[in-house]
């Protein structure tokens, strides 16, 4: 009599789409992801209402971009979203997730690729959706004043999408930063030190050279990429796309070579 075995089963094989799905179930399991969300949705919204139920035509804030004005609070919205980029991978260290991540994934690099893509496609998805809805609502406010506009205004849209885009590449910032240092509070102390400090204290020095330099660095070109219209001291959106870019991508970079050749 011939005994049948069952069939092995195939080898579980690590793809990049089960990597993207792993880290977005860990993304949005966190209690922290929802908090910080929510809490830069309600920044932006919130303030953008404010804003637009306190202006008066010919105030002080009448030389502002109306886009600017609108969304102002993204500059506290990019506070909680640099927060999420840290913890999406320095919180990971802190708990040793990271550990069995590694395990699970032995080639390293496509883990980090994950927690970035997804981190931007989340961001990026929710925030420009977040700006559309605050614009319009802010503008159902602002309607008889000087700062009235609509979507089909010269450089709104383009605004828009650049304000998005702009919380996005910040966040993939420090999200680079928190799996180079690998610290929730160094990563937030190199942040808030080099990204948010440093200009400000560049800027004291007399040298033009500096001050043209400083248009580049990562809050100078969000600045631009958020504005309908150009504002001084700063350079187009173009090249402020590509230097906030190149910014978030080189620390990109520096923390996968970090993460290949130091142990966890």
């Amino acid at each position: 009599m011939t005994t049948t075995h069952p069939a092995a089963s195939p080898p579980y094989r690590i793809t990049p789409p089960r990597i993207l799905r792993a880290e977005w179930h860990k993304l949005r399991s966190l209690r922290s992801t929802w908090v910080t969300v929510i809490s830069a949705v309600v920044m932006v919204l919130g303030v953008g209402l404010i804003m637009g139920a306190t202006y008066t035509s010919g105030g002080g804030d009448s030389d502002v971009d109306t886009v600017v004005l609108s969304l102002y609070g993204s500059m506290l919205a990019q506070i909680f979203l640099v927060v999420l980029g840290i913890l999406m991978t320095a919180g990971e260290y802190a708990t040793g997730m990271i550990r069995s991540s590694l395990t699970a994934v032995p080639t390293r690099l496509p883990v980090l690729w994950a927690k970035a893509v997804v981190f931007a496609a989340t961001v990026f998805t929710v925030m420009l959706a977040t700006s559309v809805v605050t614009f319009a609502a802010a503008q159902a406010l602002l309607h008889d004043t000087d700062q009235a506009a609509s979507f089909t205004d010269p450089g709104i849209l383009r605004a828009l999408l650049g304000n998005a885009a702009a919380l996005t590449l910040m966040g993939l910032l420090a999200l680079g930063l928190g799996a180079l240092l690998r610290s929730v509070p160094g990563a937030i102390g190199a942040f808030i030190g080099g990204v948010m400090i440093l200009p400000e204290i560049l800027g004291m020095l007399p040298y033009d050279a500096v001050e043209r330099a400083i248009m580049y660095f990562p809050t100078q070109a969000a600045g631009a990429l958020g504005s309908a219209t150009p504002i001084p001291g700063t350079v187009s959106p173009g090249p402020a796309l590509f230097a906030l870019s190149l910014w978030a991508g080189t620390t990109l970079a520096a923390a996968a070579l970090a993460l290949k050749r130091r142990d966890v």
